[in-house]
């Protein structure tokens, strides 16, 4: 099953045209990617849909992991309570987990801010034939340590200040994916769009339920207070680095269960994109197969 195109060219946003995150819907979507099922509940559909996405998400990554060619890099940034962590896991939990890697980037370390703010991430990135997930990332350097501008500690001497720090931050983002993706990386971004009330019925969640508290931090209350101040930065962010070669979707999170077969059909969709195939066997391969065949059947 494949997740419709019109879907595809809704969430996704295009190259040299604004986010608009103001305009885009939290819960669903304009067009109806569903599949046709009988089923009485559009949870019941999605959740049969991202069966079969996963299903086709396995046999995607085979192939990439065959083709040789490729690596694909998954970047996932949202909201506290935005619903990144539950979203990897559901998505990704039908693939070979030796072909894939989560990273969660938390705040940098003492050895990750004396570097630049692209380091920490660079060294995580995937080998060809694998799939990297970033929970989190280095656009958390224009997102949070834009709305906390205390955090952009040991810049250089002589550095931009202001805008035209965030300015610089994103043409190094846009040069470094470009690099990426000359050199075998297709980079593909997922902003899970929750709304402010979703986010706030989240994390009371959390703090009711005792087996979610720990999740809870103090700093979840003052960042949800600041949530104006966010979705800026993201709309910001995501205009200016929303590129041919590392598009950003906008995916509506606030029903977790078309958030998560979204992003499996866009997932499975990217990879398809790779044009990808087995490779084949040169002459002297086909000589030994052949061998090989012959000698397996004569033990029978």
């Amino acid at each position: 099953m494949k997740l419709s195109r019109a879907a595809v060219r809704e969430l996704v946003v295009e190259p040299g045209k604004a986010a608009r995150l103001g305009r885009r819907s939290t819960q669903t979507t304009d067009c109806d990617w569903l599949g046709p099922l009988g089923r009485t509940h559009p949870k019941e559909v999605a959740e049969h849909d991202l069966d079969l996405f996963k299903a086709d998400l396995m046999a995607a990554q085979s192939l990439l992991y065959a083709a040789d060619r490729w690596s694909l890099l998954l970047v996932f940034q949202a909201l506290d309570a935005g619903g990144k962590d539950g979203t990897i896991k559901h998505v990704m939990s039908g693939v070979d987990p030796q072909g894939c890697e989560v990273v969660s980037f938390k705040e940098p370390s003492e050895l990750e801010v004396r570097h630049d703010f692209l380091w920490r991430c660079a060294i995580q990135l995937p080998e060809r034939g694998r799939i990297g997930i970033f929970n989190r990332s280095y656009y958390e350097d224009v997102l949070v340590v834009r709305v906390h501008p205390e955090l952009a500690v040991r810049r250089p001497a002589g550095a931009a200040a202001g805008d035209a720090m965030w300015r610089e931050r994103f043409e190094d983002i846009n040069a470094f994916e470009h690099h990426l993706a000359r050199n075998g990386t297709r980079v593909v971004k997922f902003f899970l769009h929750v709304s402010e009330a979703e986010q706030r019925r989240r994390l009371l969640e959390r703090l009711d339920d005792p087996d979610k508290r720990w999740k809870f931090s103090p700093s979840d209350l003052a960042e949800h207070g600041r949530f104006d101040e966010y979705q800026t930065a993201y709309e910001e962010a995501i205009t200016a680095t929303s590129t041919a070669w590392a598009p950003w979707y906008v995916v509506p999170a606030d029903h977790k269960y078309a958030l998560r077969a979204l992003v499996g059909g866009i997932v499975v969709h990217e990879i398809d994109s790779l044009d990808l195939s087995h490779p084949e066997p040169d002459a002297a391969q086909r000589q030994m197969i052949e061998e090989a065949t012959q000698a397996l059947r004569a033990e029978q």
